[in-house]
Order: C-alpha cells, then sequence, then structure tokens
C-alpha cells in the first residue's frame, strides 16, 4: 500500500512540475512569455552567436467578462504597461485584442494556444521566446545552448 501511494504521489509531483514548466497552469488568466537576449554575438534567425542571456519576462492577464487585456513587464518598476479594450476572448490562452496606442509597449495583441502571434504590421517589441525552464535555468547561470525556441 505504501508502495502505490509513493508512487502516486511521485506521479502528481511530476505532473505539477510539468505543468509549472511548461505554464500550464496559470493564475487569474495570465500568461507569461520569457524571452532571451544575445550577449556579446549577434542573432541569426534563432541562433545566437554569442551567449544566451534571460530577457524579460512579458505577463498578459486577459479579463473575459471586461473584454480587455492587461499587460505589464515583470520586474520593470514603472517600465511598461498597457490595457487593450474591446478584445475577443476565449480564455487566458487564446485572445485578440485591435491594436492601439499601447501595441508599441508591448509583444503581441493576439494569443493564440498560449503563443503571442506575430504581427509586423503593428509597431511593438521583437523578442526571441523560449520555454519558462529554460529562462530558469539561465536565470541561475547555467547555460541552455545557442537558439532560443520554444
Amino acid at each position: 500500500m505504501a508502495r502505490v501511494l509513493t508512487i502516486v504521489l511521485l506521479g502528481f509531483m511530476a505532473l505539477g512540475v510539468f505543468a509549472w514548466s511548461t505554464d500550464k497552469i496559470t493564475s487569474q488568466g495570465e500568461r507569461t512569455v520569457y524571452t532571451v537576449e544575445c550577449v556579446q554575438g549577434a542573432w541569426e534567425g534563432e541562433h545566437c552567436t554569442g551567449r544566451l542571456a534571460p530577457g524579460k519576462r512579458y505577463r498578459f492577464r486577459a479579463l473575459k467578462s471586461h473584454r480587455e487585456v492587461l499587460f505589464w513587464t515583470l520586474g520593470d518598476q514603472g517600465g511598461p504597461s498597457g490595457r487593450y479594450s474591446e478584445c475577443s476572448i476565449v480564455d487566458g490562452h487564446n485572445w485578440s485584442c485591435s491594436p492601439n496606442s499601447d501595441s508599441a509597449r508591448t509583444i503581441a495583441h493576439q494569443f493564440i494556444n498560449g503563443r503571442p502571434v506575430d504581427d509586423s504590421s503593428v509597431p511593438m517589441i521583437h523578442v526571441h521566446q523560449i520555454p519558462k525552464w529554460k529562462w530558469v535555468l539561465l536565470d541561475i547561470g547555467i547555460p541552455v545552448g545557442r537558439d532560443a525556441s520554444t
């Protein structure tokens, strides 16, 4: 009985770690986009000729009942933040808003399946996105290669 309980507990822990590392579980309809910078080198597509360093984290909160999406940059006190209104929101991972004057402060005005949709016709910040687990490893000083990929 103890062995079965241990296996079940380990299974739940593994599922929890997976959910955390992939941001499958978010609070309040939020989604965070983790970015990476290329230090002492240049970007060649998604490949960095230097070394990767953790970039900014952009957070989006979809408020379905208000048809709004709020956004800000984590760790930036007084940094860029803004709001989209008149949005079409399915959930925190699937929404679309009309670009507005705040668009230039962030990286997307639409998410599909939890991923920002690139729209080069709207002036926005361009970023190289990486998975949360890679960002965390970079943040504690562990190299994870030279490619930005999700």
